[in-house]
């Protein structure tokens, strides 16, 4: 029997969920435009040729090299050569070029006498990709011109005593499980599990909205299948897995192979930590949407905290330099151990015993908001407050009603009967 009315109830949601346009923009228009917009963002992943303004007081050969070696690396651009500083400072101003690289007067002299001589790196600081690059830039020129004035110096030597006296330890520079250094393979797998998080506490929110709404003006009539709080629920849950079991295929593993991002996972793993995922995140939903009043209280109370959620996410900011009171509140979130599961699991290529405290995390947030729904879904009916209880409560009287009758009938029939055998064994 309540296998029957799980299903009924599973069904009755499906059928709310796909007539209601608003919720259907959070569970199929946003999961499928909102990952292809930030990823399309991201595509760049780094910024190169960055505008910088040079001001060369030295105008040397040396220089001159230092600045055209700069000039041909993929991440600097030289816009323009100016004769002081504050032309120089009224470029940046006015947003015409990102930095500036000085070279003192005495920048060939100091070198000729055998100390060491200085580069001067002016940067805006507004974006810390531009000073990334520039930082960058001149640091792989000014390593490259060391090694070959190095050489200069090593006169009667051969070219392999040559190498290993300028690079004694050989050293090669290797970005494992980003090969593009960029910015994209960093932060769209966290913002594709915040997406899928945020939409479905919207659509669940939207949908609650619309049952209270309906229960005031008197609208709202349920079946008897929803009197029991457990199987609700349940019904709820299977319902809302299976419309994100196909978004989620989408927004996880579609997403990224279309924008070429890294792709690690392996699908027994992938499957066995989105599951746990996707239940915490829908029964966290439905505890949240017991407080939603109409449809619109729900953007006010949700909306606000994506920000929030990718930093105490530790995926932007490092959770080692957090205050504890914020470490504490990201672990009641399902985005925080999904976030950082899935990007271990999709970037690195781990598997579920790699990420096993994230999984082991969110099956327990899965029960904690399950038993925490249950709890709020039961003082409701007890209180008369749930969704359609007058008429469950009356449903419920009425069969009563035709037990206790049908009861009577029959024990009237059999006494009936009993009478007339009791006649014929006299007859």
């Amino acid at each position: 029997m309540w296998v029957k009315n799980l299903l009924d109830v599973c069904g009755k949601e499906l059928k709310r969920t796909l007539s209601d346009v608003g919720v259907l923009v959070f569970f199929i228009i946003v999961p499928l435009l909102y990952p292809l917009l930030y990823a399309y963002l991201y595509s760049r992943e780094v910024v190169h040729e960055v505008p910088v303004v040079v001001v060369d007081e030295c105008r040397s050969t040396t220089s001159r090299e230092f600045l055209r070696k700069s000039d041909a690396t993929p991440d600097l651009k030289i816009v323009s050569y100016c004769s002081d500083m504050e032309e120089a400072r009224n470029l940046m101003r006015r947003h015409k070029a990102y930095g500036v690289i000085h070279i003192p007067a005495e920048f060939e002299r100091t070198l000729s006498e055998g100390r060491q001589a200085t580069v001067n790196l002016y940067c805006d600081m507004s974006g810390l990709l531009y000073y990334k690059a520039m930082l960058s830039g001149c640091t792989i020129v000014s390593l490259d011109m060391n090694r070959d004035i190095q050489m200069q110096r090593l006169s009667g030597l051969s070219d392999w005593e040559k190498d290993a006296m300028t690079m004694p330890i050989e050293n090669e520079y290797i970005t494992m499980f980003n090969p593009t250094n960029g910015f994209q393979a960093f932060l769209i797998p966290a913002v594709l599990i915040l997406v899928l998080q945020q939409t479905l506490v919207l659509g669940v929110a939207m949908l609650a909205g619309t049952e209270n709404e309906r229960r005031r003006s008197g609208a709202l009539i349920l079946g008897e299948e929803y009197g029991n709080p457990m199987v609700v629920l349940a019904g709820k849950g299977l319902a809302y897995l299976l419309v994100y079991g196909f978004t989620a295929t989408y927004v996880l593993c579609f997403v990224p192979w279309l924008f070429h991002m890294p792709q690690l996972w392996q699908l027994p793993t992938l499957v066995a930590f989105i599951i746990p995922f996707l239940l915490a995140s829908i029964f966290f939903a439905i505890c949240i949407s017991f407080f939603v009043r109409d449809r619109e209280s729900c953007f006010l109370l949700f909306v606000f905290v994506s920000v929030p959620l990718i930093f105490m996410s530790g995926i932007s900011w490092p959770t080692s330099n957090m205050p504890a009171f914020w470490k504490v509140l990201a672990q009641l979130f399902p985005s925080t151990h999904g976030v950082n599961g899935f990007a271990r699991i999709n970037t690195a290529g781990a598997l579920l015993q790699d990420v096993r405290i994230e999984s082991i995390s969110l099956w327990i947030l899965t029960g904690v908001y399950f038993m925490l729904s249950l709890f709020i879904y039961e003082r409701m009916y007890r209180s008369d407050k749930m969704p359609g209880v007058e008429f469950v409560m009356a449903m419920r009287t009425r069969v009563r009603r035709d037990i206790r009758v049908a009861a009577r009938d029959i024990k009237e029939a059999g006494q009936e009967l009993k009478e007339k055998l009791e006649q014929r064994k006299k007859n």
